[in-house]
């Protein structure tokens, strides 16, 4: 029972492919010399099998996957090997169906220039990604709540500064008990 092998099939976009593999192939080795798992890609159809004898190593590589099929840099996607990173996804059509408004939803999370983006990155120290119709988050166990429920605000309508006052709120929350340390 401990040789048995366990796998997953992905799909993921044809544009992403290439990211997935990366130059050279080089991408994609890492990941399997990092997660000792098997990477297969058809990059005709966009069909990705993973293999592996560990489990949690094969879970970690297809949450890797996942991100990197949902817009980001393999670097930043990497960061789910860690034991406490995950990734949250919204759908934007959740949250509407119609494409012109869920441009502008997604134009609400960017912001100009990227400027929302890069202040809620920075406010909840999460990676955010806006790609086709989904909002990705990567982040630790204790910060992607902020983040996704700050995401999930500005989704609703809520003001810019409102959510960031939010966050800014959680923040001086969350140092304040580092510093009080445990109550006992």
């Amino acid at each position: 029972m401990a040789d048995e092998e366990y796998s997953y099939d992905l799909r993921i976009t044809k544009d992403r492919i290439a990211v997935l593999i990366g130059s050279k192939g080089e991408t994609k080795n890492e990941l399997e010399k990092e997660t000792s798992c098997k990477i297969n890609v058809d990059s005709k159809e966009g069909d990705v099998t993973i293999s592996g004898k560990d489990a949690i190593s094969l879970f970690a590589l297809r949450e890797v996957i996942k991100a990197i099929s949902r817009g980001f840099n393999p670097e930043i996607a990497k960061q789910l090997l860690k034991q406490d990173y995950i990734l949250e996804v919204i759908s934007l059509n959740d949250y509407s169906k119609e494409q012109s408004h869920q441009l502008r939803l997604k134009g609400r999370v960017i912001g100009a220039d990227g400027k929302s983006r890069n202040a809620l990155e920075s406010l909840t120290d999460c990676s955010i990604s806006v790609y086709g119709k989904t909002i990705a988050m990567i982040g630790s166990v204790e910060n992607i709540g902020s983040c996704k429920r700050a995401v999930e605000n500005l989704l609703n309508g809520s003001p810019h500064a409102n959510v960031y006052k939010m966050l800014e709120r959680q923040r001086k929350q969350s140092k304040q008990t580092d510093l009080d340390g445990p109550g006992f």
